[in-house]
This record gives structure tokens, C-alpha cells and sequence, in this order.
């Protein structure tokens, strides 16, 4: 396997069985129907080719980022510059190398500069945006059951709620792919969240502010039904890179092969 290198600074990630540790999960990969708009004129519903890939059964711990902040004391909270992390930055912890929540449970305050990191040093990378909402689909016997309302208003409901207290520990019922806590913990980071609205429409360019609302970038959305598609949408589209959330945390993905593409 080919080792990563970290986004900052240039250190080899992990290689050999310190990589292999933790567990991903083959995912078959396939023709997907994204929310979004993937036609030419964007604006229309093209179904897409996911290329088989390896996913985080899990999100990503506080004793996980803990191990790795050990190790790249760069990304210790109070050493990071703010160009890579903003002031909230593991905020919940109550000292550089004290997780204030369960180790169990999901890390949050971290920011995309951050989770990339983090992915690079076990050899993988952030998932993209398709490739987790075609992990996001599956209930726990169907591959995509978008189309069942009563699903849908399962996921919607936890959407749905404030998040008030801080994440409980991960390890939820999987899905069909054997993928845990998609929904229900905490949102997650993706690859390219800085692109994920492909507008035509005058009224949505050249306007940072109508990402950051979710009523405003319905326009972009194809299939509008899709709400909590919908709004995580608009909350990684209102986001930069050095920002972090309290409900925000990541999870990372592999080619099937194990290399980084």
C-alpha cells in the first residue's frame, strides 16, 4: 500500500498494520441518482457511476484523533495555525490532550483541514459527497430507501432535532453495507463540500449568503423531498475549510485496492 502524506506539514502518514487497523467497508459501488443536479444543463437528474470504494464503518473517535494529535503534535489545539483551524477548534476538549466527551463517542470542533489530515495518516482520504450520500441511501436491508416516506421521516426527525448535548458513543445499527451512524450522531465532513451547489439559476451566483440557508439553495436540489439531504447540504456549503461545528465530525474512505487514488 502506498502511504499518504499529511495536508500540514509534509509528514509520511502510516503504512503496513498500523493503517490496517482500522475498519473500512467494501462498498460495491454502482448507478446512483444523486439530490443534486448532475446534468449538463444542471438542472436536470442524471444518474451517476460511484466507482467502488472502501468507507469508515464508523466516524471517526476522540480516542482515534486523540492517538493522532499525540503523534502530530501540529494539530494539537493551541499549535495549529487558524489558517487550518478556526478558534473552535476541539473546543469540547478540555485540554490539547483531554477529550472532553466520551472516547467512544464522535470527535467534533475539527475542521476539514483537519479531518484531511487525519485520513492521509492511515492512508486514506475524506469520502466525496456522492460517495457518502450513496453510503447515506441504504436503511439496514435496502441499498437505496430514499423512496420510503416512513424512512425518510426517521432520518428527518433526527435533523430535525437542536443539538444540545454533546454526541453519544458511536456504533449504531448498520446499514446494508455494514456502514454505522450516517445519520442520527453527528453530520460529517466530505471531500468536496466547498462544491457541492451546482446552480444555473441567476438568483443562486455570485451570493455566498443563499448557500448558507436552506430554502435559498433548494433551487440547486433536484429532488426537493430529500430534506435532510437538503440541509446538510446547505450546512457543508455554508462552511469554509478552517471552520469547525460542535456537531461536526468525519469519517474517511480508501480506493478498493487500499491506495489513495
Amino acid at each position: 500500500m502506498r502511504c499518504g502524506i499529511l495536508l500540514w506539514p509534509a509528514l509520511l502518514a502510516c503504512c503496513g498494520s498500523a493503517c490496517a487497523a482500522a475498519d473500512y467497508v467494501v462498498m460495491p459501488g454502482g448507478r446512483f441518482e444523486s439530490a443534486l443536479p448532475q446534468g449538463p444543463a444542471g438542472s436536470v437528474s442524471t444518474p451517476v457511476e460511484i466507482v467502488p470504494f472502501r468507507l469508515r464503518a464508523e466516524p471517526i473517535t476522540n480516542a482515534e484523533f486523540l492517538a493522532f494529535v499525540r503523534g502530530h503534535a501540529e494539530w494539537q489545539r493551541g499549535r495549529t495555525p487558524t489558517l487550518f483551524a478556526d478558534a473552535r477548534y476541539l473546543l469540547d476538549w478540555t485540554a490539547p490532550l483531554q477529550p472532553g466527551a466520551a472516547d467512544a463517542a464522535p470527535v467534533v470542533n475539527v475542521s476539514w483541514f483537519a479531518a484531511k489530515a487525519y485520513c492521509e495518516s492511515e492512508g486514506a482520504r475524506l469520502p466525496t459527497w456522492l460517495e457518502w450520500e450513496y453510503a447515506a441511501a441504504a436503511d439496514e436491508t435496502r441499498q437505496d430507501a430514499r423512496r420510503d416516506p416512513q424512512w425518510r421521516q426517521h432520518i428527518l426527525s433526527w435533523y430535525a432535532r437542536p443539538s444540545t448535548k454533546a454526541p453519544a458513543a458511536v456504533g449504531g445499527v448498520a446499514n446494508r453495507f455494514g456502514v454505522q451512524d450516517l445519520h442520527g450522531l453527528v453530520w460529517e465532513w466530505v471531500d468536496d463540500f466547498n462544491a457541492l451547489f451546482i446552480a444555473g439559476d441567476s438568483r443562486t451566483q455570485g451570493d455566498p449568503d443563499l448557500l448558507k440557508f436552506c430554502g435559498a439553495g433548494a433551487i440547486s436540489v433536484i429532488d426537493r423531498d430529500s430534506y435532510a439531504v437538503l440541509m446538510r447540504i446547505a450546512l457543508l456549503s455554508s462552511l469554509a475549510a478552517a471552520d469547525s461545528t460542535g456537531n461536526l465530525g468525519f469519517r474517511c474512505a480508501r480506493s478498493v485496492d487500499g491506495d489513495l487514488p
